[in-house]
């Protein structure tokens, strides 16, 4: 399996030199020139470089439009109050647990077929084990059929392996973002 990784890597570290021997190859075929190879590998560097630009303006535009940095600034309590309004409109029935001895879970969603514990989790930096712990110990006190942790970040390998194995649903910044724009 090893061996395997060093040899796509290598493969990987080849594309781009085929590539632009591919496009200055292409240059060539209808130039004849050496500044027909330039022309044409200037031109798929330019191309590149907007097709980039391009990417990062509507990746930035979708985080914009769902507001996901307005999130990024929400305290604790702020982040379970938008998360219960939006599961709201995504219509579960929404319960607050208190700040204090919530046993694991931030809100209680409800649906004719499920009881949801949900843990939120407003943090900069990953989410790591702990998050999934808790939510799992809330299954029981609240009698709930399913855990889930919400995050506006990433959650660590530990916590997704953890999650992955008590049946636990992770929904990271990117989940969230999707979530968040399928609501709107």
């Amino acid at each position: 399996m090893r061996k395997q990784k060093v040899n796509r890597k290598k493969r990987f570290r080849r594309f781009p030199l085929f590539l632009l021997i591919l496009i200055g190859g292409t240059g060539w075929y209808y130039t004849k020139t050496l500044e027909g190879i330039a022309v044409a590998i200037v031109v798929a560097l330019l191309l590149y470089i907007f097709f980039k630009l391009w990417r990062k303006s509507r990746a930035s535009a979708k985080f914009r439009k769902a507001g996901i940095y307005h999130i990024d600034e929400m305290t604790g309590e702020e982040f379970e109050q938008y998360l219960g309004e939006l599961f709201e409109r995504r219509g579960f029935k929404v319960s607050y647990t208190k700040a204090s001895s919530d046993y694991g879970a931030d809100l209680i969603l409800s649906d004719p077929e499920d009881t949801i514990a949900v843990q939120a989790k407003r943090y900069s930096g990953t989410v790591g084990v702990k998050a999934v712990q808790e939510v799992i110990g809330a299954l029981k006190m609240y009698e709930a059929t399913q855990a889930w942790v919400v995050t506006n970040s990433y959650f660590t390998k530990q916590a997704e392996r953890l999650a992955e194995s008590n049946d636990v649903y992770l929904i990271n910044r990117d989940e969230l973002l999707e979530l968040i724009l399928d609501t709107k």
